[in-house]
């Protein structure tokens, strides 16, 4: 509202200065010129100390809304990752981390645009206009009708230019987002395609790809100028239409210069915030799309966590109203019971109707073909997905079984050690590494159990890169599960621990599972393909998968 005012008393003081000084003859010593120059550049002043405060406050809402919808977003990738399980798709996981990464960064930077311009623009496109033609019917009805009927065009055609452009936004976005996945998946696989020597067949499909974003955002700036061209066309003509009318009358007299300069001075004040809000709205797109991605991100992350059967939805639920302690685990069973998993996007049931039982001082050996669900059947086990049918539960020496879905996961995780197919090593020591699982373990302790799984030669205090860099992936293997044994869980899982491991290096690791089990009185279920893995089990189920299609 104040810029609006501003506007009216700049043009009725340029138009007070310049009748003064050119048809009064009034000089710089005249009191009344004076004034109205001093009071034109408090106008002025004021203007540009409003448009500073304009923008500052919205550059910090802008950075506040910002910093809130990353961490939206970041928990709810989380969230869906948790739902999804810890062994998704190596395409899907760099898919879906490259949307999240370009999402996070440039994607929401671009908000900036649509706070700091779009926002600003609008509220004075339907305050500044109004404000415009009342003041100009105090002074000239011809100029207000004319500006009343011209300024409705200007809004007309953005809803036009907004509708044609809708889609080219959503493409060149959904563009932009599939290149980020792309190229996190290739950065990811480098390694492995230059040993298999495919890594320069990349760099045309890196190439295609960037062609369809530079494309996509070529036609999207081609819009954005015509558009921008189409608003000014129509703001001039609609000012010209009203200098026109105003110098005609100016001729045959019937309208004095002083309230001619103010109607032709203020009235492309009517137009300004509405040709501005086009081209803010132009430069406000990308953001839009990508907060439109964003929450499209943490809507899909909020429903993963109830996803699943009613059963699972409903033991989830009530879980988290009232978490259960995890009872004593000393003499306690875990029985799998009939569990299935529905493999998401696919028709396919991975485990279906899994049952087994989890005894202390015993090793209980899962095998299976690839692709049978042993490692989804991990992840309703540790509580990071819902069973679509059947449950896990844990049946204490004295009292009733309970459903693990009802623990609290962090009570249930402090009972579980568990090594991935693929343990993740930090960036730090060995020792570091070892010490995830026990953060006060003295140093004979890491550096007994390095040697329990054939690492001894290793030097705890030799530090690792991003990855486990500077050791070989079965190094890496092997010190994932030296971090396991060293944290005095009662329940062990491994999945695939001896895969790419010699026959030494084997015995080793085996050794040590069995150990765990005979000595020190642990749950061990021990998931593998080798026959000299599954030898050390007390016994050996076998999962399979179920095809839910028509076609198998």
């Amino acid at each position: 509202m104040a810029t609006a005012i501003l506007a009216v008393a700049q043009a009725w003081l340029l138009a007070t200065v310049i009748t003064s000084a050119f048809q009064a003859g009034a000089g710089l010593g005249d009191a009344g010129l004076s004034t109205a120059l001093a009071a034109l550049a408090g106008v002025l002043s004021a203007r540009a100390v409003i448009a500073w405060g304009q923008e500052y406050v919205a550059r910090r809402c802008s950075a506040s809304v910002k910093s809130s919808l990353r961490m939206r977003l970041l928990r709810s990738s989380a969230s869906r990752s948790a739902a999804r399980g810890p062994v998704a798709g190596s395409g899907e996981v760099a898919a879906r981390s490259g949307e999240v990464a370009a999402l996070a960064t440039r994607g929401l930077d671009a908000l900036d645009a649509y706070f700091a311009r779009y926002l600003p623009q609008l509220v004075l496109a339907g305050i500044v206009p109004f404000t415009v033609i009342v003041c100009l019917a105090t002074a000239d009805l011809v100029a207000a009708g004319t500006v009343a009927l011209t300024v409705p065009l200007i809004p007309i055609f953005m809803v036009l230019i907004g509708s044609a452009t809708e889609h080219r936004r959503r493409r060149r976005w959904n563009a932009l987002a599939r290149l980020s996945g792309h190229f996190l998946d290739v950065v990811a696989g480098l390694p492995t395609l230059r040993v298999f020597g495919r890594a320069e067949a990349q760099l045309g499909r890196l190439e295609r790809v960037t062609d369809d974003y530079r494309r996509e955002s070529l036609a999207t700036l081609r819009v954005a100028f015509l558009s921008a061209f189409a608003l000014e066309l129509a703001a001039t003509i609609s000012v010209a239409l009203v200098a026109v009318g105003v110098g005609l009358r100016l001729v045959d007299g019937s309208l004095d210069l002083h309230t001619g300069l103010f109607c032709v001075i203020l009235a492309p004040e009517a137009y300004l915030p509405l040709r501005q809000l086009g081209a803010s709205f132009h430069a406000s797109e990308e953001g839009l799309a990508a907060a439109a991605a964003a929450f499209a991100i943490i809507e899909e992350g909020g429903a993963a966590e109830g996803a699943g059967s009613p059963a699972a939805a409903a033991a989830a639920a009530a879980a988290a109203a009232a978490p259960v302690s995890v009872p004593d685990m000393r003499g306690a069973e875990v029985r799998v019971e009939s569990v299935t998993v529905r493999q998401h996007g696919r028709e396919l049931e991975a485990p279906s109707a899994a049952s087994l039982t989890l005894r202390s001082g015993e090793v209980t050996g899962v095998a299976g073909p690839s692709g049978s669900g042993k490692s989804s059947l991990v992840d309703v086990i540790l509580g990071l997905r819902l069973a679509d049918a059947g449950h896990v539960v844990v049946a204490p020496a004295e009292g009733e079984p309970v459903d693990v879905a009802a623990f609290d996961p962090a009570e249930w995780h402090r009972c579980v050690s568990w090594v991935p197919q693929l343990p993740y090593c930090f960036p730090g020591s060995i020792a570091d590494n070892v010490r995830l699982a026990a953060p006060n373990a003295t140093d004979e302790a890491v550096d007994a159990a390095l040697s329990s799984v054939g690492l001894g030669e290793l030097d705890p205090r030799s530090r690792l890169g991003e990855g486990g860099s500077g050791v070989s992936s079965g190094q890496r293997r092997r010190i994932g599960v030296a971090r396991a044994l060293l944290r005095d869980a009662p329940i062990l899982i491994l999945d695939e621990p001896t895969a790419g491991l010699d026959e030494l290096a084997e015995a080793a690791v085996l050794q040590a599972v069995q150990a765990a089990a005979r000595t020190g009185g642990r749950a061990v279920l021990l998931i593998a393909h080798r026959p000299a893995a599954l030898s050390i089990a007390d016994r050996v189920v076998t999962v399979s998968s179920r095809s839910t299609g028509a076609r198998s």
